[in-house]
C-alpha cells in the first residue's frame, strides 16, 4: 500500500504557467502542414490550421518557444518578414531541409496570439551573433522610430510585439550544433549579446543554454563556466532532457522522472555554487524548455538523408505507457517549482508531439496530449510536497525507486485540491490519502489512465483508490459545502 498526506503547510512554490510551455521548430512538418498549411479546409485566410489552433487551446499551452531548436543556429530572421514573394529559399544546415520562409516571425505571432500563448524568442548565436540579436529585439519590441521598428511597421504590424522571454542561442555546447562553442566562448557571448538585448529593452527575460543533456560530457562544467560569464546578464539557464523508451530497460524508462528529478537539483546546486561564488542575491531559475519522450534511438541523422523540402522527421507514435511517463515528468516539473517555472514540452506539432496531423486531412491528439491538457488545467495556486510512502521497484538504471510518485496543488481561491499520481510499477497499488489537514475535503473527481487504457477515463469517487499498474491519475478533491 501506498499512503500520501497532504497539509497546507508542505508549501513549494505558486504554479507559475509558464511550465506548461510547447515548442514550434522550423523541423519536419511542425510549421508545415502542422500549424501553417494555406489551402486547407480549416485555414483562415493566413494560411493558419484552425483545426490545430482548437486542438493547442483543449492541451492548455501558454508559452512557445520559437523558432529553435537546432534551426535557429543557421536561421535568417530577416528572411521570414516582409511580402512573401521577397523572401528566399535557404537551405537549413541543422535538419538538411529546404526551408520557403513562407511561415515567419510575423506569421508566428498571429498565430500565437490566436493561440492565447507567450512567445519565447530564440535569437541564433550560432552563425551570428550580437548585432542580428538586437535588432531582432528592436524589430519586436520597440515602437517605432528606430530602423528595424519601422520596418515592422512596412511589414503591415504596427503594434510591437512585446516578447519577454529571449534565449540566447540553443543548444550551443553540442558538436551537432552549426556554430557551436566552448563554454568559455559562449559564455562571453552570451553576456555581450544579453547586454546589447537589454540596451535595446530594458525589461526582458534570457535564458542562457545549459547543457543539452544530463550525458553531455561537460555536464556541470559547462553550467559553471557560462554562468561565472553571465550570471548578472541572465534570468535562467536552459535544460533539454527526452527519454527513449528503447534505450534503457522497461522498469528504468518508467522511472525517467526520477533522472529528471537528479538532472534538475544538479543544475540547481551549480548555479547556487556560482552564485555563492559570485556573492550575489540574485537566483537564477531553470527553463526545461525541451523535454519529452522521444523514441532517440529510430532517429536518423541529417547527414544520412537527402535534401528535402518539408520532410517527415521523427513523427513518433505514443502508447499508453509513454503518456504515463509525460504524466509522471510533469509531477517532477511541479515538485521544483520553486526554482523551474518555464517548460517546453518539444515540440507541439507533428515532431514527438501530442498533435498530429495528415496534409489535408485531419489533426488528432496523441496519448500524451491527455496528462499534459489535464495538469496543464487542474495545476492551480500553490504547489504542495505530499508526505508519500510507497513500495519499492528495481530498475536497472536507478537501483530500487518508489513505484509511486505524486505531487499536489492547492487553489486557494477556490479551496480545491488536485492531486496528480503515478503508478510507475507493474503491480497494483492501494493508495490511502491523509485528509487530516483538509478535513472538508472529499474526492469528487478521479480521473484516470493507464498503460491499457491511453484514452483518459472517469472513475467514479471512492474513498477506496487503487492504482492499476502503469497508471497517472489526477485526483480531484473540494470542500464538502463548495459541492
Amino acid at each position: 500500500m501506498a499512503q500520501l498526506t497532504l497539509d497546507p503547510a508542505f508549501r513549494i512554490a505558486p504554479v507559475d504557467r509558464r511550465l506548461f510551455g510547447s515548442f514550434v521548430e522550423h523541423m519536419g512538418r511542425c510549421v508545415y502542414t502542422g500549424i501553417f498549411e494555406p489551402g486547407h479546409p480549416s485555414a483562415d485566410a493566413d494560411g493558419l490550421r484552425t483545426d490545430v489552433l482548437d486542438l493547442v487551446r483543449e492541451l492548455g499551452v501558454t508559452t512557445v518557444r520559437y523558432p529553435g531548436g537546432n534551426f535557429v543556429s543557421n536561421y535568417r530572421w530577416e528572411d521570414g518578414v516582409g511580402p512573401r514573394g521577397d523572401r528566399p529559399r535557404r537551405l537549413d544546415l541543422a535538419w538538411r531541409s529546404l526551408e520557403s520562409n513562407a511561415f515567419g516571425l510575423n506569421e508566428f505571432m498571429r498565430w500565437a496570439s490566436l493561440a492565447g500563448v507567450e512567445p519565447m524568442m530564440a535569437v541564433n548565436l550560432g552563425t551570428r551573433g550580437i548585432e542580428a540579436a538586437a535588432e531582432l529585439v528592436e524589430y519586436c519590441n520597440l515602437a517605432d522610430g528606430t530602423a528595424a521598428a519601422d520596418l515592422r511597421r512596412k511589414h503591415g504590424v504596427a503594434q510591437p510585439h512585446d516578447v519577454r522571454m529571449w534565449c540566447l542561442g540553443n543548444e550551443m555546447d553540442g558538436p551537432w550544433q552549426i556554430g557551436s562553442l566552448t563554454a568559455e566562448e559562449y559564455g562571453r557571448l552570451a553576456t555581450r549579446a544579453g547586454h546589447a538585448m537589454r540596451r535595446v529593452d530594458p525589461s526582458i527575460e534570457l535564458v542562457a543554454c545549459g547543457s543539452s543533456n544530463s550525458d553531455m560530457p561537460t555536464f556541470a562544467a559547462w553550467e559553471a563556466t557560462v554562468l561565472e560569464h553571465a550570471y548578472d546578464q541572465v534570468d535562467y539557464i536552459s535544460l533539454h532532457s527526452y527519454y527513449d523508451p528503447e534505450k534503457h530497460d522497461d522498469a528504468s524508462f518508467r522511472a525517467s522522472a526520477v533522472d529528471l528529478d537528479g538532472f534538475i537539483e544538479n543544475v540547481v546546486a551549480t548555479a547556487d555554487h556560482v552564485r555563492a561564488k559570485l556573492r550575489r542575491n540574485k537566483r537564477i531559475k531553470l527553463s526545461l524548455d525541451e523535454w519529452n519522450v522521444w523514441y532517440q534511438s529510430r532517429f536518423t541523422e541529417p547527414e544520412d538523408r537527402g535534401i528535402e523540402e518539408v520532410p517527415a522527421l521523427i513523427e513518433d507514435d505514443y502508447n499508453g505507457t509513454d503518456a504515463v511517463v509525460v504524466g509522471n515528468l510533469l509531477i517532477s516539473m511541479l515538485r521544483h517549482a520553486d526554482r523551474l517555472t518555464v517548460g517546453c514540452q518539444a515540440q507541439l506539432v507533428n515532431v514527438i508531439a501530442p498533435i498530429r496531423t495528415r496534409a489535408g486531412g485531419e489533426a488528432w491528439r496523441q496519448t500524451i496530449f491527455h496528462p499534459f491538457a489535464h495538469t496543464a488545467r487542474l495545476a492551480r495556486g500553490t504547489v504542495l510536497r505530499p508526505a508519500l510512502t510507497s513500495p519499492s521497484m528495481s530498475t536497472g538504471r536507478f537501483g530500487d525507486v518508489p513505484a509511486v510518485d505524486a505531487v499536489a496543488t492547492h487553489d486557494e481561491q477556490s479551496d480545491e485540491l488536485n492531486v496528480f499520481v503515478v503508478n510507475r510499477g507493474t503491480e497494483p497499488v492501494p493508495l490511502a490519502v491523509d485528509l487530516r489537514a483538509f478535513p472538508r475535503h472529499r474526492l469528487t473527481r478521479h480521473l484516470t489512465l493507464s498503460s491499457d487504457r491511453p484514452e483518459p477515463v472517469e472513475q467514479a469517487p471512492s474513498t477506496e483508490i487503487l492504482l492499476p499498474p502503469v497508471s497517472w491519475h489526477a485526483l480531484c478533491l473540494t470542500p464538502e459545502e463548495s459541492r
